[in-house]
């Protein structure tokens, strides 16, 4: 059956599923006027067909893509994280009273949107995904045999670089107490490690060809702690950078600035909130570790800053606030075409 929209709508409020949607239209008072439900197919009927308005939905799988069919069919899209939308729930929860809520929330000024994302960021975000998953793959892998080891009395050093000399080592020794059985799986256990590693490395070059061609991730990759992977990790989840009004909120929104806890006229701050995209933060921090340990402080301008931190607080502590302040800085590249991070503004003479 086919449901004509209202012409009066000013909000579309969805709930999205695998296969069926509830919609809520709004008209320009707030006040429902309109409940339906939709498959795939016949939602897209329904907004061609619909006046332009502003349509809501909650940030989950499926609705970037959906945010990016209706904008091409001339609606404004609005993607909200669901945390925001759980206050606008009134009594029983259903898929009704979700799309409600939501077409609520999407009317509210100082609403927060998540950015509709290219088609691009989408597939560079995901070999970032399946990178960090067979990461974790690699290390329960080498976590896996070195226990094995244990159980016969053969410790390994830490690190994925001497696991291979050490692991071999123990395989190759007849002395030791090791197994036929456990020296089979030990052996398929490295062949699994290898095909992870070629999959590891066929990805990462993929990452670094994207980085090198794309202007903006090159532009990116000339401020301090940020490689091919932070460059393309930041492209991926922040886009041009223009949803943060200041470079602060990208800081914020990555959970890189201290959670904040005030009433009563005093302000609390406790420690850093890790909240947003934890992928990027480890990025960042690793890359902020690496430039606290190598940079150059009579060239960069970071230098005196960096020195003068490091003389007033404990080193992770500074490396959090350098990925704070790398941040930012990305931040200024991403909303400036053309712009570089100017090493040498401010260094020591």
């Amino acid at each position: 059956m086919r449901i004509n929209p209202k012409p009066e709508a000013a909000v579309y409020g969805i709930d999205l599923g695998k296969k069926v949607f509830h919609l809520v239209a709004l008209d320009a008072g707030g006040r429902p006027i309109q409940r339906a439900k939709f498959t795939r197919d016949t939602l897209l009927r329904f907004f061609a067909s619909a006046t332009a308005a502003r349509v809501g939905m909650e940030a989950c799988p499926g609705s970037q893509w959906l945010a990016r069919k209706l904008i091409e069919l001339g609606h404004d899209a609005c993607i909200i994280p669901a945390k925001f939308v759980k206050p606008y729930v009134k009594s029983n929860k259903t898929d009704v009273v979700d799309a409600e809520a939501i077409a609520e929330a999407v009317t509210r000024p100082t609403m927060r949107f998540v950015q509709v994302r290219t088609p691009e960021q989408i597939d560079l975000q995901a070999l970032h995904r399946i990178r960090d998953r067979l990461i974790r793959s690699r290390t329960a892998l080498i976590n896996q045999a070195r226990a094995f080891c244990l159980e016969y009395g053969l410790a390994m050093r830490t690190g994925a670089g001497v696991f291979h000399i050490d692991i071999r080592r123990h395989l190759d020794c007849t002395e030791n107490d090791l197994t036929d059985i456990m020296r089979a799986m030990l052996r398929d256990l490295l062949d699994d490690l290898d095909h992870l590693e070629r999959r590891i490395a066929e990805i990462s070059k993929a990452i670094e060809a994207t980085a090198h061609t794309d202007e903006v991730a090159r532009r990116l990759m000339t401020v301090p702690g940020i490689g091919p992977l932070g460059a393309t990790a930041l492209m991926a989840a922040a886009g041009n950078g223009l949803q943060f009004r200041k470079a602060r909120d990208m800081a914020a929104w990555l959970g890189l600035v201290p959670a904040e806890h005030s009433t009563g006229g005093k302000q609390t701050l406790r420690g850093i909130s890790k909240r947003g995209n934890g992928y990027v933060r480890r990025l960042l921090i690793h890359g902020a570790r690496s430039c606290f340990l190598h940079l150059d402080r009579e060239k960069h301008a970071l230098g005196r800053w960096l020195r003068a931190l490091e003389g007033r607080t404990h080193r992770n502590k500074a490396v959090v606030a350098l990925a704070n302040k790398i941040t930012r800085i990305a931040w200024a590249i991403l909303t400036r075409p053309g712009q570089l991070y100017l090493r040498s503004k401010g260094a020591a003479a």
